[in-house]
């Protein structure tokens, strides 16, 4: 089977290493990639945004299949490109991408769907933004109704903060917060059967202690050894199937990644959001404990044959993700700082551990820095600490001048705090 991965970040050199590791995958393209996925795949360039270059790129390779990584893409319609011309095409149309594209159609998607989620108000006037911050109160939760690559969120005590972000945006969705801890669950649909791969959870403030900014995400950890056994059953029964059935009736079935993340309520699990792709570093942890390989489950999918896939089987071992970032990010982060050390992870590392490149470019015989997260360093272990220490320990063995990287990571969750 030729493979075809569209995007450059992190979870798409993670979703190549498993792809680069099945015995079905022939051959494996990426595009445009980044340092790190071009030692697993072969690199080309191409507009991610541009449907019709996208699908004559897999003509062109032969591609037997098209994996579209990041949002924006599918947003833009890629994968409605893409099986235009023939090619089955891992990701949803861009109708049904609008999951993600709008949080007010999510919103209204889990209405119609039954689906448990916050009360929320859609505001366009500093009029009904000042209505829905006073009928919800403190903490207040303010989301860009539109694509913000994970950082549209404020979450904040301080009126006049959340009102500002309200007001710099078109359109956005004003909720009640909602406590408990958060879960992110990926299901991999073809529209009509649902597949839930194991939870994950990550960390999306940019400082230790959940402090600071909102971020894309500082790392990531698998299993959850705190969260109820039965819970993947139910969020399947309460919001994976009947959030799939609605859209199937409303003549946008999704089929792809529905990613919901999640939050572990005093009064049940809640829908925080819903993506439409990979999530970006829990995949980085989900994949590395899948024991299936990945093309056929994927192809599956895209055929409309899921079905027909047997269950999935996992590995024992516990994953932890550890990012690490640019200088200044989650701001305006430096690029082009060198990095060194990744020969001595894989030297004294691996297999246990790896480092998945996110932000990276090749910069004649040197690998720099090319974005605001900028690696993924994923470790696997007997548990959770274990994995944590080798993660950490392979972290310490990178260069990146004035770079950051969150400490606690999975710590409170292996029982080390």
């Amino acid at each position: 089977m030729k493979v075809l991965v569209i995007g450059g970040g992190a979870r798409e050199h993670a979703l190549c290493r498993s792809l680069s590791l099945d015995p079905d995958v022939t051959a494996l393209h990426c595009a445009p990639g980044n340092a790190g996925i071009a030692e697993v795949a072969e690199l080309h360039q191409v507009d991610a945004l541009d449907g019709a270059a996208v699908a004559g790129l897999a003509r062109g390779l032969e591609a037997d299949l098209v994996v579209v990584g990041p949002e924006a893409p599918l947003v833009a319609g890629v994968a409605d490109a893409v099986r235009a011309v023939g090619i089955p095409c891992f990701g949803p149309s861009r109708e049904a991408a609008l999951l993600e594209g709008s949080k007010a159609f999510a919103k209204d998607v889990m209405a119609c769907a039954g689906v448990p989620t916050a009360r929320s108000y859609v505001c366009t006037t500093p009029e009904e933004v000042d209505t829905a911050l006073d009928a919800f109160g403190a903490p207040y939760v303010v989301k860009d109704d539109g694509l913000a690559a994970g950082k549209g969120v404020v979450v904040t005590s301080d009126v006049e903060q959340a009102r500002a972000h309200a007001l710099a945006c078109d359109r956005v969705v004003i909720e009640e917060y909602l406590d408990g801890p958060e879960v992110s669950l990926f299901a991999i649909t073809d529209g009509t059967t649902v597949l839930p791969l194991t939870p994950a959870q990550d960390f999306k403030r940019a400082l230790d202690g959940d402090e600071g900014p909102n971020t894309g995400g500082m790392g990531a950890y698998s299993p959850l050894p705190w969260a109820d056994p039965k819970l993947v059953d139910e969020v399947m029964d309460t919001v994976l199937q009947p959030t799939v059935d609605e859209l199937r009736r409303r003549g946008t079935p999704f089929s792809g990644l529905l990613y919901a993340g999640l939050a572990i309520t005093s009064r049940g699990v809640r829908v925080i959001e819903f993506n439409a792709r990979f999530g970006d570093p829990e995949t980085q942890v989900v994949l590395a404990r899948l024991r299936t390989p990945l093309a056929g489950v994927l192809l599956h999918a895209a055929n409309g044959t899921l079905d027909a896939q047997p269950p999935l089987t996992w590995r024992d071992e516990a994953a932890v993700t550890v990012v690490v970032a640019a200088h200044n990010y989650p701001g305006s982060p430096r690029t082009g700082d060198p990095i060194t050390g990744l020969d001595e992870v894989a030297e004294a590392d691996a297999p246990h551990a790896y480092v998945l490149h996110a932000g990276t470019k090749r910069d004649g015989d040197a690998v720099v820095s090319a974005g605001g997260r900028v690696l993924s360093v994923t470790a696997t272990g007997a548990d959770l600490a274990q994995a944590r220490e080798r993660a950490y320990a392979a972290v310490g063995r990178i260069r990146l001048d004035g770079s950051q990287h969150r400490t606690d990571i999975a710590r409170a969750a292996a029982g080390q705090d």
